[in-house]
């Protein structure tokens, strides 16, 4: 804080702020804030990062703790590469952790010995890495799952499954906790929350398993516990979706009471229902309803509004006939319509150029048809692409065509208006000026603000922030009320004029700053 200019900035910041201080300045000029489709500034674009079986990260067991690290700033550094802002990291894959938990052991994914100590934290690496580089974490665990094997020998003798062996059915050759025992609920809830409490995750994240998917011939024997537990109802089935409402419903109220800023957000099988099982359900003949056959009631996770964004997995083709993408879309977001609750879209990366299922997924182009598609349903606000090592192998390049026509700007995360925050005031623009890298700029901004974003324009208007069009960047914002930015994508002899706006942790965006020609 050595330039005159930046130190008379501060000053009118925290006038601005706190009352009177130093000369007056004046606003800086309103620009457009209506909403455009040209170029769309607000998506989630998101990739999941699977640990479980060494799918994603780490590579396989028994990397060393500096070969982790290396690894999953590659996957990070990738996702910045493809314009995406989110990662959604597998912490908690089968009843263990990512993290030094007082409640589990550390994953076997990690070091291939259940139990055994990585050399550093994952969660906390992953955490600050992910920041550093302006992305969102959302840390995903698995909650019944305890093992793909079905052995309880093969576990820690000190795991919670081993020492409470009425809390485990064995099922299709794996093992998992009964989710209609109320301890075991609340177990898997205080594992999730020490996570959320110790760490500096933006958000907690489900996939699609809850009751196991059925396996023909089996039955999950949890008869005892229906007979002990679910005098109330009936029906089994009845139960069990209100086992898992009550772990949506509880873990919703925990998050937002420890962390009102922390989003939950569920990724389930794409079918509800069937219409022809429900006429409420989707235009579809799946083979699998979440409803009737994992226990899981997600409309009602959506109506009741415990969940703040709902990431169907439709893993299908525009067309298909059991499960036409189109028509699935079409049905979450009429489901989406009228709550708060973001739309998400789980796109399947791991068909593109493999799949026999359909001759679409041999087209380069049918993903970038789905985010076209989805252009024509307002409530989808972004996607979430299965999964990383997919999204990197590119197969018959058909994330450059995604990226090409549809990721050319960067995006920042639509605002969450059901966890609160406030747009920070806006910076004050100090300086835009040439270096070796391109133009620099410098800035104060309000002690509030995570994320910068910095607009760029060619010659001397500086008006339009509606859409992404003139948007540079959205970055992480440093410690302290200096900020600066090196624009290294212009062009020698071309005159330009900057703005730069502020966001809360949520994504509110402040207006303008002054601009700055150069």
């Amino acid at each position: 804080m050595k330039r005159p200019g930046l130190l008379a900035a501060v000053l009118v910041l925290t006038g601005a702020l706190l009352g009177p201080v130093g000369p007056a300045v004046a606003a800086p000029a309103p620009c457009s804030a209506q909403s455009s489709q040209k170029v769309p500034k607000r998506q989630v674009r998101a990739e999941w990062i699977a640990s479980v079986a060494n799918i994603d990260w780490p590579s396989r067991p028994g990397l060393t703790a500096t070969e982790q690290r290396a690894e999953l700033v590659g996957w990070f550094d990738g996702a910045v590469s493809r314009r995406l802002n989110t990662v959604v990291l597998q912490v908690r894959p089968t009843a263990d952790a990512f993290w030094p938990s007082p409640f589990e052991p550390w994953s076997e994914w990690l070091t291939g010995v259940q139990g055994q100590d990585p050399g550093y934290d994952p969660l906390a690496f992953a955490v600050a890495e992910a920041h550093r580089r302006g992305l969102e974490l959302h840390a995903w665990f698995n909650p019944y799952r305890v093992a793909v094997h079905a052995d309880p020998s093969r576990l820690r003798p000190d795991h919670p499954a081993r020492t409470h062996p009425d809390w485990v059915v064995p099922y299709g050759g794996k093992l998992y906790y009964n989710p209609g025992i109320p301890e075991v609920r609340r177990f898997a809830e205080d594992a999730i929350m020490d996570a959320v409490q110790r760490y500096d995750i933006d958000g907690v994240h489900f996939d699609d398993y809850f009751y196991p998917y059925p396996v023909a011939g089996q039955q999950f024997d949890d008869e005892a516990t229906y007979q002990r537990y679910g005098s109330a109802f009936p029906v089994k089935a009845d139960w069990r979706r209100a086992t898992i409402d009550l772990l949506v419903a509880e873990l919703s109220t925990r998050i937002h009471r420890a962390k009102p800023w922390v989003k939950f957000g569920i990724s389930p099988f794409a079918v509800w229902r069937n219409k022809g099982t429900d006429p409420a359900g989707s235009d579809t003949t799946a083979g699998v309803q979440t409803y009737d056959d994992l226990a899981a009631d997600t409309r009602k996770w959506v109506r009741e509004r415990w969940i703040d964004y709902v990431a169907p997995q439709v893993y299908w083709n525009i067309g298909f006939p059991a499960a036409d993408y189109a028509k699935v879309v079409a049905w979450w977001s009429s489901q989406a319509d009228g709550t708060p609750v973001h739309l998400y879209i789980g796109q399947a990366n791991h068909k593109v150029g493999v799949s026999a299922q359909s001759p679409a997924w041999n087209d380069p182009a049918e993903l970038s048809e789905h985010l076209t598609f989805n252009r024509s349903h307002p409530q989808v606000r972004g996607d979430v692409f299965f999964s990383a090592k997919d999204v990197r192998a590119n197969r018959l390049a058909h994330m450059d065509v995604l990226q090409a026509q549809h990721y050319t700007r960067p995006a920042m995360i639509p605002v969450m208006d059901q966890r609160g925050g406030k747009a920070p005031h806006h910076p004050i623009l100090v300086s835009a000026r040439r270096s070796d890298a391109g133009v620099r700029l410098d800035w104060v901004s309000d002690p509030r603000t995570a994320y910068f974003a910095v607009y760029r324009f060619d010659g001397t208007a500086a008006c339009d922030l509606a859409d992404a069009t003139h948007l540079v960047t959205v970055a992480r914002a440093k410690a302290g009320i200096v900020q600066s930015f090196d624009d290294t994508g212009v062009q020698p002899g071309r005159d330009h004029t900057y703005v730069v706006t502020s966001l809360d942790r949520l994504h509110h965006e402040s207006g303008p700053s002054n601009p700055k020609h150069r």
